[in-house]
């Protein structure tokens, strides 16, 4: 797992992984920016944060990093992005990351576009609601697939094949890891029709529960777990 920052990790991610026994091992980039070679995992999973891609010079540790994604990709890894890690899947693979015309941070639906439906796709319901922290978005990458939209933004998640699927919102987060992101990250939450209020973000926390749900599917559905099948 690649870490940016000490307060998104991986949520409901992890209980997934310790329930089937798999070692999650976690490079802390804000710490020390070494990467493990892609031989030495199977899975490479990375996560938000508050920085742009495009800030190289601010971070150097990002040009290493998404060399890295697109090695593991060229070498058939599982590799899922969420939040800022699609956004570096997306640059890794030569697409452009640019601000949004709005930051979406709350919950907020979203939708599948019209067009043919993957099998990745189909373990979405065609509109809900799920939690979003960004301010930037991306093109899609070449041979990509974008299977969600929102209002706000256009492009909310891409597959590449049935191994590289990237994820602008969050589907782990937990009500601490909601928590969390509000604490280190207050300074974002202003008025406006597409970010909530700290109050609104926390309320009902069956949400979470049930976009967790969904990332079991998805975790299941990328590792070839035959009870992860599709509707």
């Amino acid at each position: 797992m690649l870490q940016h920052v000490p307060f998104e990790g991986i949520g409901s991610i992890q209980p997934w992984m310790d329930s089937r026994g798999i070692t999650v091992s976690t490079a802390r980039l804000f710490k020390e920016p070494a990467l493990p070679p892609p031989g030495d995992f199977d899975w490479l999973i990375v996560m938000g944060g508050p920085m742009s891609v495009n800030e190289e010079a601010v971070h150097p540790w990002l040009r290493p990093e998404k060399r890295l994604i697109s090695q593991a990709i060229e070498a058939g890894k599982t590799v899922l992005g969420i939040c800022l890690g699609a956004q570096l899947i997306a640059s890794a693979l030569g697409a452009r990351v640019f601000p949004n015309e709005c930051k979406e941070i709350g919950w907020f639906p979203v939708r599948r576009p019209a067009g043919p439906v993957t099998d990745l796709a189909r373990l979405f319901p065609d509109d809900i609601e799920v939690f979003h922290w960004h301010g930037e978005t991306f093109e899609l990458p070449r041979g990509a697939v974008n299977f969600l939209e929102s209002d706000a933004c256009e492009n909310q998640a891409f597959s590449l094949g049935s191994r590289v699927l990237g994820l602008q919102f969050h589907l782990e987060t937990t009500p601490a890891g909601a928590a969390s992101l509000i604490q280190n990250s207050r300074h974002e939450i202003a008025p406006s029709a597409t970010i909530e209020t700290e109050q609104e973000m926390l309320a009902r926390p069956e949400r979470f529960a049930a976009i967790n749900r969904l990332m079991d599917s998805v975790l299941g559905f990328l590792s070839g777990e035959p009870h992860a099948h599709t509707e």
